[in-house]
């Protein structure tokens, strides 16, 4: 086993693109890594793409980056791999798309072709060490960012997450696509994504509100789909009364139009496919059934965007 040492030379000379002064992505990474250790939202040798890790590499990016290199994350937590310490583990089907480095630079397609990255074991024994952590990061700060190093704090929690979630379950659809259209970085877009695709299942209490389909794990996996009634490309509209879940094979039915929603909440199922009536899969032994809705009024998805539905996609 290498000791931390070993590792203390790799953080000091990690691969960096030399221009202006040398890109600071990777260390920003890294020390986006180490607090989301310490602040107990990474937990074991698996490193998700998740909002919490973005935002907090966008509050280091903006504390400890005087240079103006762009703010990137796809770039380092794909081209870390360089480094020796660092693997991508490719979801199923993309394990050859994970190798073509240019279709790497967009966060959405890193997301589609990567599950999640881990350290070699050792690396991530040291990061749950807290001296052995402290010293790691007193080598990224000192190394790449001495000028700026007294900004960093690790005792932090980017609330921006809350007021993200707080818009999705609040804000007047109107207001938060004029909100959005603002919006500069991918990033930003990413993590207002993923933050919808994570809350809508919490508020329907992780179950699909037609089947009633209820998986509960406690891996980063996921049996249910937060599903847009309207087309997000279209309106840029990620608030609850927007969204409600379904189960994959529903969630395709309902975007297909195989299926709509009344506007007292029933199920419709379409006459114009055929299907195997005698699976329990079979999808119109759900017609008329009243969906599961969320506990408060307030976030029962908007009739209108069920007519909208219906009219526009539903098979008549």
């Amino acid at each position: 086993m290498r000791k931390i040492q070993y590792y203390i030379t790799k953080f000091q000379k990690l691969r960096r693109d030399p221009k202006k002064g040398g890109a600071p992505h990777k260390p920003i990474l890294l020390l986006s890594i180490i607090e989301q250790v310490e602040q107990g939202f990474i937990t074991e040798n698996k490193i998700f793409i998740t909002p919490e890790l973005i935002e907090s590499f966008k509050n280091n990016w903006s504390d400890l980056v005087t240079t103006d290199h762009d703010l990137r994350f796809a770039l380092p937590f794909y081209h870390l791999k360089g480094d020796g310490f660092w693997k991508l583990i490719p979801n199923k089907g993309y394990e050859e798309a994970i190798k073509l480095k240019g279709s790497m630079r967009s966060l959405r397609n890193l997301d589609l072709a990567v599950e999640y990255a881990h350290f070699v074991s050792e690396l991530f024994t040291f990061l749950i060490q807290e001296e052995k952590r402290e010293a790691l990061k007193a080598i990224l700060l000192d190394t790449y960012f001495p000028t700026t190093k007294w900004k960093y704090s690790n005792n932090r929690y980017p609330n921006s997450i809350e007021n993200i979630e707080d818009e999705i379950l609040e804000e007047n659809p109107i207001n938060y696509q004029t909100k959005y259209k603002l919006l500069q970085l991918e990033e930003d877009k990413f993590t207002r994504s993923a933050v919808f695709k994570r809350l809508v299942p919490k508020v329907y209490k992780y179950t699909c509100c037609i089947s009633e389909l209820q998986v509960s794990s406690i891996s980063n996996i996921s049996m249910i789909d937060a599903c847009h009634i309207r087309q997000f490309s279209e309106t840029q509209d990620d608030t609850i009364k927007n969204g409600f879940v379904l189960c994959p094979n529903l969630h395709r039915a309902f975007d297909r139009g195989l299926i709509a929603i009344s506007d007292d909440y029933k199920v419709l199922v379409s006459n114009k496919f055929e299907e195997n009536n005698k699976s329990i899969y079979n999808i119109k032994q759900f017609e008329g059934k009243k969906i599961l809705l969320p506990h408060e009024r307030k976030y029962y998805p908007a009739i209108e965007n069920f007519r909208w539905h219906r009219k526009e996609k539903y098979l008549k």
